[in-house]
């Protein structure tokens, strides 16, 4: 029956094709979903797993987590000197490193922190030694400078407007290992330098910059003379789980400042996320229904266009079981290879989607399969094999005569 099979689908390729390419598409579509969202599930809780608790300004949530843990630019309005200061010396907290950012080079942000941030956040360093001068940097994995190399800064991308601040420059002294975030796109250097080349801190900037706009991820600048300068974000260790939630309602109470859990407000934009995601997926299923009625339609009319042939068959004494799994297997095996097809197709292209997304991004996004891929999958085959069912049923009617007369 398997020669028969290949044979009269040799003759009919072109049919077999658009079969195998419907239902690849239909399937491709659904899974792609899929496994995009999961990507970026997966993807953005690891990029802030670091990160307990973000503290910052009056403002986004939103904003203040995209901005601190996946280094999209804003402007941000700046935290009081003094909020880091305490943070600096509560018991309740293991450490507390200020971020500082609105300066780039060659598109990579880059961001004034602190040594002890670095050392507890990235894996180590894979050349080179961390910065120990005030106008040293260290890189993230995924920037092209070798240790020894000098570069100067520009406020804000080049792209955007950016000036470039005449005069400053840092000199490349190691590169991290790569942590699978936003920071490996990153080149980190002493917060010090970020609050003097804007003019902060009682030290003026080297290109002029201290009026209000040069303030780093700022909509304003401190007064220049405060011992703390100001800073758009705090990321904080707590020492324990409970004084993580105390530090947390401490600082939402005040009216200057807000603090976030990231993986909280990761949680409200995955429900957004799973909203759109319900929405594509419906229209995948609607995609995927429209297919398997094209695909009963289309195999009936063949069905018809072949009474001859199972009259003839019927004729040289097939006997009607046979005539069945001819034609269910024929179609069955074609809407398998389409399934097969389809999941190579939507792998493929959520793979492609996330590593342009990485590129851009900076952080992974793993594209994985789950088992309720799987079981999807199966109930499709299994819905597969019923469909095909209803055009082997009618060939099994058929009488010999009938077919053979028409």
């Amino acid at each position: 029956m398997l020669r028969f099979i290949m044979a009269d689908l040799r003759r009919v390729w072109m049919g077999a094709l658009v079969v195998v390419l419907l239902v690849a598409l239909a399937v491709a579509l659904g899974l792609g979903v899929s496994l995009q969202e999961r990507a970026l599930r997966l993807g953005s809780a690891r990029a802030s797993e670091k990160f307990d608790l973000v503290i910052g300004a009056r403002g986004s949530e939103t904003q203040l987590v995209l901005s601190t843990v996946f280094l999209q630019p804003a402007a941000l309005p700046l935290v009081p000197g003094a909020v880091l200061e305490a943070l600096e010396h509560d018991p309740r907290v293991a450490w507390a490193a200020p971020v500082g950012f609105g300066d780039f080079y060659r598109g990579h942000p880059l961001i004034g922190t602190t040594a002890q941030l670095v050392a507890a956040t990235a894996p180590g360093l894979s050349a080179g030694r961390m910065f120990a001068a005030e106008y040293e940097a260290v890189v993230g994995a995924q920037v092209d400078l070798p240790p020894g190399a000098e570069i100067t800064p520009t406020h804000g991308e080049v792209t955007r407007g950016g000036h470039a601040h005449e005069g400053v420059n840092y000199t490349v002294t190691g590169r991290l290992k790569p942590t699978g975030t936003p920071w490996d796109r990153a080149i980190l250097v002493p917060i010090e330098a970020v609050w003097h080349v804007h003019g902060m801190g009682g030290h003026p900037d080297a290109d002029g910059g201290g009026s209000p706009e040069h303030a780093p991820g700022a909509g304003g600048q401190p007064d220049a003379e405060a011992a703390e300068p100001g800073v758009p974000a705090i990321l904080v260790k707590p020492k324990s789980i409970a004084d993580a939630y105390r530090l947390r309602q401490e600082y939402r109470a005040n009216p200057e400042t807000l603090a976030v859990f990231p993986a909280e407000v990761l949680t409200g934009l995955y429900a957004l996320m799973g909203d759109a995601r319900q929405v594509l997926a419906a229209v995948a299923a609607g995609a995927q229904g429209l297919v398997a009625a094209a695909l009963v339609l289309v195999t009936a009319v063949h069905i018809g266009q072949r009474r001859r042939q199972i009259g003839a068959l019927r004729a040289l004494g097939a006997p009607r079981g046979a005539i069945f799994a001819l034609v269910w297997t024929e179609l069955f095996a074609l809407v398998l290879c389409g399934i097969g097809l389809g999941v190579a197709g939507g792998f493929g292209a959520a793979l492609m989607l996330s590593q342009m997304i990485a590129a851009r991004q900076g952080f992974a996004l793993p594209v994985s399969f789950a088992p309720a891929d799987f079981l999807a999958l199966g109930g499709l085959a299994g819905l597969a094999a019923v469909l095909a069912a209803l055009p082997a049923w009618l060939a099994y009617r058929q009488p010999a005569a009938a077919g053979l007369r028409g």
